[in-house]
């Protein structure tokens, strides 16, 4: 056949196949794909890993095949050439821009590597990150307060600490305060011991800005709360920033103090949830370049694919590589990376709930009824959702394998047992397969708790 446009050959086989599986499932697995030759009947494809080969060539090449051939193409086959980057998937890090110099007045009062310039935005803190960044640029005059809650090791002490360094870059005369209210409660009992409350008070009312971390620790400490409440009032009636941060939303507080809840909510309230996959790709990456330290590609998937909840275990994970790396002087491959790691990736537990819902769920997902799953139907866009939902009741219920198969429309144990192994392999092999399982997972235990 004569040479033809790969670029148009492959917009016009991904345009087609979109239109079958949707605009998210082609985004996440063909946007990242680069058509670089159409030539003597192959059509060679640039992918970011061996990962999105192996799924494509599992998945979609027979279907590609044939789109191909009905464009006129001819008889096509697929060949993959492995990118050796992650550029596509998660963008290259930033560069980190060396710390300030730092002023005499409490020099030592901000952590210099908590910067918005290395806090990775995604999706899960992308409202939290722009509201910090506004704060920082003018504070008191707008998001006053700024409430940011979230779980442990999620970022919100960083971005407390980077409107720190922030205020004090654009003023150096400006009076900060980072504090814990752990520090803050202390602080109040040593100044009560020792006859010094109006020292407490001067240090804390004349700031500029006062930045008070995990303030759940403070709720229910009479005598501090009373005396923070009046700090607060006396800062936001001068028009001076609180910025406030802990680990559940002011809704989910104790109810015995409305003043100081209803205070809180005076302002603005972001959440920061735990982050995707391709943000704790950038995490590792930019941790990485920060330390110095080289981390393959496939070692950085592995790590972001097991770790799913808190940053600072993953920043923890990546110490230990380097560790390990320096010490022994041996390349990381992921096997390695398996062995390091093995008593800091700790299996999830699983959480039991009703196959109902399982059911309910993963046919939302997958567009389908759910009679469609419980049914014969061997089709790829019906097998695949209802062996994935099988494996979910295995790891997610209390139910015995047979009871298993019952509720999916009266399959052998048997079946139950190859759908279980099969998804077990794909999560194994496949990163983005992991994520969106992991999705799926809370997804139902949010409907299950709803």
């Amino acid at each position: 056949m004569n040479i033809q446009d790969p670029k148009n050959a492959w917009a016009g086989a991904v345009a087609q196949i979109r239109a079958e599986i949707g605009e998210d499932q082609a985004d996440l697995w063909f946007k990242p794909v680069e058509p670089l030759e159409l030539r003597d009947c192959v059509l060679r494809l640039k992918v970011p890993n061996k990962f999105f080969s192996n799924w494509i060539r599992q998945n979609y090449q027979k279907r590609l095949v044939e789109i191909l051939a009905a464009q006129g193409c001819g008889d096509v086959g697929l060949e993959y050439e492995i990118s050796r980057n992650l550029d596509e998937v998660a963008p290259q890090a930033d560069p980190i821009p060396a710390p300030r110099p730092q002023t005499d007045f409490s020099s030592s009062e901000f952590n210099p590597r908590y910067t918005f310039s290395n806090f990775v935005v995604g999706d899960s803190n992308r409202f939290a990150h722009a509201t910090a960044e506004a704060v920082a640029k003018s504070p008191g005059a707008q998001f006053n307060p700024y409430f940011i809650y979230g779980g442990v090791g999620l970022g919100k002490t960083h971005l407390l600490n980077a409107i720190g360094n922030a205020v004090r870059g654009n003023n150096a005369r400006a009076r900060v305060l980072y504090i814990s209210s752990e520090q803050f409660v202390n602080e109040y009992i040593d100044s009560i011991r020792h006859g010094n409350p109006d020292g407490f008070r001067a240090k804390f009312r004349n700031l500029d800005c006062l930045l008070i971390d995990d303030i759940q620790f403070l709720i229910s400490k009479e005598k501090s709360e009373e005396e923070f409440l009046h700090t607060f009032n006396s800062l936001f009636n001068a028009r001076k920033q609180v910025v406030i941060s802990s680990d559940r939303s002011p809704k989910e507080m104790t109810q015995t103090e409305q003043r100081l809840i209803s205070r809180f909510e005076w302002g603005v309230v972001a959440d920061i949830k735990p982050p995707d996959l391709e943000t704790r790709i950038a995490i590792l990456r930019k941790k990485a370049e920060m330390e110095g330290f080289f981390v393959p590609e496939d070692v950085i998937i592995f790590v972001a694919s097991a770790v799913k909840t808190n940053i600072r275990t993953l920043e923890g994970c990546l110490i230990r590589l380097k560790a390990f790396s320096l010490l022994t002087r041996a390349p990381l491959s992921v096997d390695s990376a398996k062995d390091i790691l093995k008593d800091s990736l700790g299996q999830e537990e699983a959480s039991p709930v009703r196959a109902e819902t399982i059911l309910r769920v993963v046919a939302y997902k997958y567009s389908l009824d759910i009679k469609d799953i419980k049914g014969h139907q061997r089709s790829a866009s019906v097998a695949l959702p209802r062996q994935l939902a099988m494996y979910l009741a295995c790891v997610m219920t209390d139910l015995s394998l047979k009871e298993i198969g019952r509720a999916f429309g009266g399959k052998d144990h048997a079946t139950v047992i190859h759908a279980r192994e099969k998804i077990k392999k794909l999560l194994a092999e496949d990163p983005f397969f992991l994520e969106m399982a992991n999705k799926l997972k809370s997804d139902i235990l949010a409907v299950e708790n709803h």
